[in-house]
């Protein structure tokens, strides 16, 4: 399966280009990356993105932890990675606004950490072809497509930055050969090859540095001017070329097989396989009902180990000071995610089953209506609670329970589902309460 990690793409987030979206934040052996993954389909393909230097544009050049944020990726189980990233021309032909599909770099940095293999290993890692060859001819045919205005190649400078070259650097720097300059590619596509990934960068040229005498130097405002304008183009290109994209195998994975001395190879860990633990009973509980059965999932203690770490990791580190879970498989993965997160957990229940001064919900039903029931004393005004249940459906109970939660003054900061059912568009009807899965059906 292709799985696509995004770089940059400001715009690609857009809830009506990146759907079933949700928002995750993630720790790595290396540390958090830049910012948290929006994670999604685009055109059908799972994509998972991520923003360089924070969603504020507040991390400079040199800070980017650029190992948790490839690592993040390879964890999410991504296989290709498209960047993009702004430039300064250092070649005539290269005007401001023209993408250039970089095959070569020069590294001028010198703070950075480049490698994931720092300790008790070294790895050497072929670089001699750094960006994937297949990924880059698939960006020139789309952009040809387009009409955009493209080079099909063409080598990067990194630098350390946060400052601008000087006019000899510039100058220097075109005697050398490049034909672009950053500070971001490099060790980015370094550490995509360590990790197997296939990694090809979409460089925006915004000026010309400053070698160009009949040109004013560079200014972060008209980079940003250029950068704006052009946006849309890197949009469109990337919304085609994921589309496009389709191999498998590729030289990318195969190079760090034989790269590391000493030791063990690094793995990120595996993706669970969730989806195939929970077992589909078709025609139950009526003729044409698909039921989604999480017995199995129970009865498979990874499984179950699995879905808790998960959601602990999601809500880790968060204002939640209470879990509410909903009858009664809600109960299970409740019970266990409070326990690991240390917090009170809050029963809501069917009319009629809790022993102490409730207070109801009423909620429509395909025939006819129900009550869900919580303890008036069980919140407090000024909680801020996560509900969570095994199965996202139509969203009915879990928004009775929203409004329960809401009844006592308390706030709900998050919903969160084992299963969801995009078709009866739950997601929809629960946006307003963050609502988060581990996995999904779809018509099968």
């Amino acid at each position: 399966m292709v799985k696509i990690g995004i770089i940059g793409g400001s715009g690609l987030d857009n809830p009506s280009i990146l759907l079933n979206a949700q928002e995750i934040d993630v720790n790595t052996p290396y540390g958090k990356p830049s910012s948290s993954l929006k994670v999604g389909k685009i055109s059908d393909v799972e994509v998972v993105l991520l923003a360089r230097h924070g969603r504020d544009h507040s991390i400079m050049p040199s800070n980017v932890n650029n190992q948790a944020n490839v690592w993040a990726l390879k964890e999410q189980g991504c296989t290709h990675i498209l960047a993009s990233t702004a430039c300064g021309s250092l070649k005539e032909k290269i005007k401001p606004g023209d993408l250039v599909f970089i095959d070569q770099f020069i590294d001028r940095t010198t703070k950075r950490k480049k490698t994931f293999y720092e300790k008790d290993q070294v790895c050497h890692i072929p670089m001699a072809e750094p960006f994937c060859d297949k990924l880059r001819n698939i960006l020139a045919d789309a952009a040809r497509e387009l009409g955009l205005s493209f080079h099909k190649d063409g080598t990067v400078i990194t630098i350390e930055g946060p400052r601008f070259s000087t006019k000899a650097e510039s100058k220097l720097f075109r005697t050398w050969g490049a034909d672009v300059i950053n500070m971001s590619t490099v060790p980015e596509v370094v550490l995509a090859r360590e990790a197997g990934i296939c990694y090809a960068a979409v460089a925006m040229a915004t000026d010309y540095d400053c070698w160009r005498e009949s040109t004013e130097a560079v200014t972060w405002d008209e980079i940003l001017k250029i950068f704006t304008k052009n946006a849309e183009n890197v949009i469109q290109l990337f919304l085609k070329v994921m589309r496009m994209i389709e191999h498998k195998e590729c030289k990318c994975h195969e190079d760090i097989k034989t790269a590391v001395v000493g030791g063990h190879q690094v793995e990120a860990k595996k993706e669970f396989d969730l989806h195939s633990t929970i077992r589909t009973v078709p025609h139950w509980p009526k003729q044409g009902i698909m039921f989604r059965d999480i017995t199995t999932l129970l009865q498979n203690p990874e499984a179950f180990r699995y879905s808790i770490e998960k959601l602990k990791g999601r809500y880790s580190g968060t204002n939640i000071n209470k879990i509410v879970g909903i009858e009664s498989r809600g109960f299970i993965f409740g019970a266990a995610l409070a326990y690991e997160l240390e917090l009170p957990l809050v029963l809501i229940r069917k009319k009629g089953k809790l022993p102490y001064e409730t207070i109801a919900q009423e909620y429509a039903l395909e025939y006819g209506t129900d009550k869900i029931e919580i303890h008036k004393d069980a919140l407090e005004k000024g909680d801020t609670v996560l509900i969570i249940d095994d199965l996202l459906a139509t969203g009915g109970t879990c928004l009775a329970a929203c409004q329960l939660v809401e009844k006592l003054g308390a706030k709900v900061e998050g919903t969160a589902f084992v299963v969801n059912l995009p078709e009866l568009k739950g997601m929809e009807r629960l946006k307003n309460y963050k609502p988060f899965f581990l996995v999904e059906f779809q018509g099968e």
